[in-house]
Order: structure tokens, then C-alpha cells, then sequence
């Protein structure tokens, strides 16, 4: 079984979850419906995005 995460920053429940499968794939999900599909992600993919958040390239404000 896969162990997902949550963030800390997390608002009332209403969260994205991430995991990582035994293959290396990094998943998300929504964290009010867990039986839905999951995105699944590259390990490459995955630093991107980090990348991009840390940056500021995602800030819609």
C-alpha cells in the first residue's frame, strides 16, 4: 500500500496528497475523495514542478 502525504499547509481537510510508488512514480490525489484516479508523475517531472513552485512560476496572485 502506498503511503500518502499531506502537506502541513493544509486547508481544513481540503488538501492535495502526494506518494511515491515502488517504481518511483510520484503520485497525487485529492484529498477528500481517495478512490479517485491518481496523477501519476516522473521523478523528473516531479522536480520540475517542485522547481516551478519554489520559484514562484505557479503564484496566481
Amino acid at each position: 500500500m502506498i503511503e500518502f502525504s499531506t502537506s502541513s499547509f493544509c486547508n481544513f481537510g481540503e488538501c492535495v496528497e502526494v506518494g511515491l510508488s515502488p517504481d518511483g512514480t510520484v503520485l497525487v490525489r485529492d484529498s477528500k475523495d481517495e478512490g479517485q484516479t491518481t496523477l501519476a508523475f516522473s521523478r523528473d517531472e516531479w522536480v520540475a514542478f517542485v522547481k516551478g513552485v519554489k520559484a514562484g512560476e505557479f503564484d496566481p496572485a
